[in-house]
């Protein structure tokens, strides 16, 4: 069983008169331990879909499926109480506490499971020594860099060791030789067997990941992995053929 399965899932917001169909009949299964880039442009539906993955909306119409459990139909504090178990966000603007040390913001996800407070403890440590920063456990988020931020909210996303690590643009505040280390970690999560699940509209950023998935209108139009995903758009077109042979003086 794939750890999620959507199928046939929609999502459709009234505003007054108008409908919006921010996602429309999407059906997608993504494998344990994969590494996966949600793209679109704005308007796509890819923050539509990246919330209902993280159980943060419910769907209109559609099944979902994690880790087998049927999510679609459960209320908030079921919805709630499925994100704490099975989902670490990560966000573009790291979301941290302002007067906590990093080592009680990475602990906070274990305060509200009821977690003892030496074990809590113990596996903040061990989360922050996992990203390179438990030189910098006892400072606070204004002592630390934008990337050092990042890394301190990547770590509060696996102390809880979820299913999923689902990270929306989390590049999106670093500068590029900081997001690029960011996106490095990320591969390294990847290949310690995590399942990570980015939500992005940089081309450069989703094809750090090993499968882009594609949207567009709240459609999915494209899902391959990166290898083919990185190939030019060719919609109804033949392959190019073999180059054709130089040609000799005289033809």
């Amino acid at each position: 069983m794939p750890l999620i399965h959507l199928e046939n899932l929609s999502r459709r917001y009234v505003m007054g008169a108008e409908v919006i169909h921010a996602l429309r009949s999407v059906s997608l299964s993504i494998e344990k331990g994969e590494y996966v880039a949600i793209m679109g442009a704005s308007g796509s539906g890819k923050s539509t879909l990246m919330n209902l993955i993280g159980c943060l909306d419910t769907p209109t119409e559609g099944r979902y499926q994690l880790n087998g459990h049927e999510v679609s139909s459960l209320d908030d504090d079921q919805l709630a109480e499925i994100r704490s178990r099975e989902i670490g966000f990560v966000f573009q603007t790291f979301n941290l506490l302002p007067r906590s040390t990093a080592l009680q913001n990475v602990e906070l996800p274990l305060v509200y499971a009821g977690v003892s407070r030496s074990d809590r403890q113990a596996r903040a440590i061990e989360a922050l020594t996992h990203v390179g920063l438990l030189d910098r456990m006892r400072h606070k988020p204004n002592e630390l860099s934008g990337g050092q931020r990042q890394r301190v909210a990547i770590a509060r996303a696996l102390v809880a060791r979820p299913s999923i690590i689902l990270a929306d643009e989390p590049t999106g505040s670093l500068d590029s030789t900081t997001g690029a280390e960011i996106m490095s970690l990320f591969g390294e999560l990847s290949d310690k067997g995590n399942t990570v699940i980015l939500i992005t509209h940089e081309e450069s950023i989703a094809l750090r990941a090993r499968r882009i998935v594609r949207l567009r209108d709240g459609n999915i139009f494209a899902d391959k992995p990166v290898l083919e995903a990185s190939l030019p758009e060719t919609e109804g077109e033949a392959p190019p053929g073999p180059p054709s042979p130089p040609a000799r003086a005289g033809e």
